[in-house]
């Protein structure tokens, strides 16, 4: 059994920052490429940005430059590091991981339960 859980989201003031953090445990055997979607009320849920086992990124347009993606293998975790907070910013943020459970076995897609980001005066 595999989960993912995120943490890290608030409350901030535009302008403000704050850093996501997505732990993934269970029986994994391996992690491929993890990341971050969000979804706003009423919206479609959108790839916010991705990092590969390997460290390399990609970030939607309107995040660049804001904010950061990083990984710690030895922890199973991805964080997002987000500055510049922009109300538009405000959604649920959700991980992702592509998980092997073992050995020669395929890859598959887990998602945390999603935390909110709220940017607001």
């Amino acid at each position: 059994q595999v989960q993912l859980v995120e943490s890290g989201g608030d409350l901030v003031q535009p302008g403000g920052s704050l850093r996501l953090s997505c732990a993934a445990s269970g029986s994994i055997f391996s992690i491929g490429a993890m990341g971050w979607y969000r979804q706003a009320p009423g919206n479609q849920r959108d790839l916010v940005a991705s990092i590969t086992s390997g460290g390399t990124t990609n970030y939607a347009d309107s995040v660049k430059g804001r904010f950061t993606i990083s990984r710690d293998n030895t922890k199973n975790t991805v964080y997002l590091q987000m500055n510049s907070l922009k109300p538009e910013d405000t959604a649920v943020y959700l991980c992702y991981g592509w998980l092997q459970t073992g050995k020669g076995t395929r890859a598959n897609m887990y998602w945390g339960q999603g935390t909110q980001v709220t940017v607001s005066s």
